[in-house]
């Protein structure tokens, strides 16, 4: 059974960070797309960042520069390093592998974790 689980979450004035980490289990994907995806209060699940099996990156528009994804494949884990946070950045962050691409359309996950809480105060 393929179990994502993410941790690092929590409370944080504007303009702090953050390190989001997800800890795969049940199979690894060391040769899969793994990324991140938030769900703001009232809004639908929104894509933020995803990583390819061979390292290239892509996010979305209103995290980058600030925000980094990133992979250990020897330990079946991915984290999000999120740095300048705005209140806008408050949502539950879901951890998602498998599935794809990464690039040439939407990130489609296979797998989704149970979802982690950020909150930015102002």
């Amino acid at each position: 059974q393929v179990q994502l689980v993410e941790s690092g979450g929590g409370l944080v004035q504007t303009g702090g960070s953050l390190r989001l980490s997800c800890a795969a289990s049940g199979r690894t994907f060391s040769r899969s797309a793994m990324g991140w995806f938030r769900q703001a209060p009232g809004k639908e699940r929104a894509f933020v960042a995803a990583i390819n099996w061979f390292g290239s990156t892509k996010y979305a528009d209103s995290v980058k520069g600030r925000f980094t994804i990133s992979r250990d494949s020897n330990k079946n884990t991915q984290y999000l390093q999120m740095n300048s946070l705005k209140p806008e950045d408050t949502a539950v962050y879901y951890c998602a592998a498998g599935g794809g691409p990464v690039y040439g359309g939407a990130y489609s996950p296979e797998y989704w974790g149970q979802g982690t809480q950020v909150a930015v105060s102002s």
